[in-house]
């Protein structure tokens, strides 16, 4: 095996060996359901739900009729329980994680009074969204910025997946001033702050272009959950069940943010995310006139990126990461996403029309002309200052702008062509070369 963790910085160091009190403390709490949901309706002025002296058994503040709270408590519940037993916390890795957890009841919280409140956000129609929805490290982030620099196209920014409620304002400024931007930079660069050399793998931050999965964190079946943390029985949980719930959640989350334009001024969607590739008869039943541009690239070089990024994600929670467990989950979880891609291809399942391929090589060689192509594909209309501004980010968003991102196949363990064999028929059939 060729990864290895990075070393931690002091602080790091000092707050893992109980030095740092008042967080040693806080990572100290339960991470129960009862607990954190008590604690999180606190934080938001709301009791629970559970039974009160004065008033009998109260009606959940998490629940609404068309999201009900039982299945994201019973999702959220498996997650506790995993992460208790099989993740290996370490006292930062705790920390943050009740960090997350709170936010994410806080925030559901909030969008079900939104939702009470203002019943007809439901009526909002997202019109065909477009998604890049390519395997992990295949250029999906770099073809959804490009996309973004598009000043037709709206790319939720992480600080609006993390904290949607209430709708931001559409008024540029007042938009670049919301004060939940800084609440958000603060968890989402916390990570890179702990593990050395996270950022030069995956960039992010407040007002960057975030991954629409968050969005699903909200029902607690999310790949958020098990990315970050080893957590096997969730993960297999995870894989099996029906991502409805997720989606409509998912759909919600845009509706909210899109409640303030109008539908007639709201700047067309573009969404990503690789867990989308899971799924893609799901999302569209959810979203019937959805686009979608998948990526692709050899199978074994996107294992081996995948396993290092997965890898640090984890040892910025814990101090037990198996990159090789890490590896052997994700060509067994890839494997059968191929597999069924092709199958849902062929058999008519996904609508074809409404499909656009490109390799990671192509991107490579000539991103503009690539995306292009997508434009070209679903009949979007192309214009000069579009090209401008996609070659502009293109400048200031060089690959290795925060230093090489180093990884290896080594990490994969196997014999290479043995491992390429699980993946014959999904190179074959979207002609995806293999790299030397």
């Amino acid at each position: 095996m060729s990864w290895m963790p990075s070393e931690r910085p002091e602080w790091v160091r000092a707050i893992n060996a109980g030095e740092v009190a008042p967080i040693a403390e806080e990572a100290s709490l339960p991470l129960t359901l009862d607990f954190l949901v008590a604690e999180a309706a606190a934080r938001q002025g709301r009791l629970s739900g559970k039974t009160h002296p004065s008033a009998g058994a109260l009606q959940s503040p998490f629940d609404h009729p068309d999201f009900p709270a039982d299945p994201a408590f019973e999702a959220l519940e498996r997650f506790l329980v995993a992460v208790e037993e099989e993740a290996r916390l370490t006292p930062i890795g705790r920390w943050m994680t009740r960090r997350f957890l709170l936010r994410l009841l806080e925030v559901r919280l909030q969008i079900i009074a939104y939702l009470a409140k203002d019943p007809g956000v439901q009526e909002e129609r997202i019109e065909k969204p477009l998604f890049v929805a390519g395997a992990p490290r295949t250029g999906t982030t770099i073809l959804h910025t490009l996309l973004a620099a598009d000043r037709r196209h709206r790319v939720p920014e992480g600080w609006e997946l993390l904290r949607p409620v209430p709708p931001p304002s559409p008024d540029p400024e007042g938009f670049a001033s919301d004060p939940r931007i800084a609440l958000a930079d603060r968890e989402l660069v916390r990570p890179q702050t702990v593990v050395t050399g996270l950022l030069s793998i995956h960039e992010y931050g407040g007002r960057k272009p975030k991954e629409c999965l968050s969005a699903m964190s909200f029902a607690f079946q999310s790949e958020e959950f098990s990315a970050r943390y080893s957590v096997p029985s969730f993960e297999s949980w995870l894989g099996a069940s029906d991502m409805g719930p997720a989606y409509r959640m998912h759909r919600l989350v845009l509706q909210i943010l899109q409640r303030r334009w109008g539908r007639d001024a709201c700047p067309a969607w573009v969404l990503k995310s690789p867990v989308h590739l899971h799924d893609l008869p799901t999302l569209f039943e959810t979203y019937p006139d959805a686009r979608v541009a998948v990526t692709h690239r050899d199978p074994l070089t996107l294992l081996a990126s995948l396993t290092s990024l997965i890898a640090n994600l984890r040892w910025a929670h814990s101090d037990s990461v198996d990159a090789q467990s890490i590896a052997e989950s994700h060509l067994r979880r890839y494997r059968k996403t191929f597999e069924r891609l092709v199958d849902w291809t062929e058999g008519g399942v996904l609508p074809a029309d409404q499909i656009h391929h490109s390799h990671f090589a192509d991107f490579q060689n000539s991103p503009i002309g690539t995306v292009r192509g997508l434009y070209e594909r679903f009949g979007m209309e192309w214009s000069k200052d579009a090209e401008t501004s996609m070659r502009a980010t293109l400048e200031a968003n060089p690959s290795d702008r925060h230093g090489e991102h180093i990884y290896s196949r080594d990490d994969l363990a196997g014999d290479p062509a043995t491992l390429r064999g699980n993946f014959d028929r999904y190179q074959s059939r979207f002609d995806v070369p293999s790299d030397v």
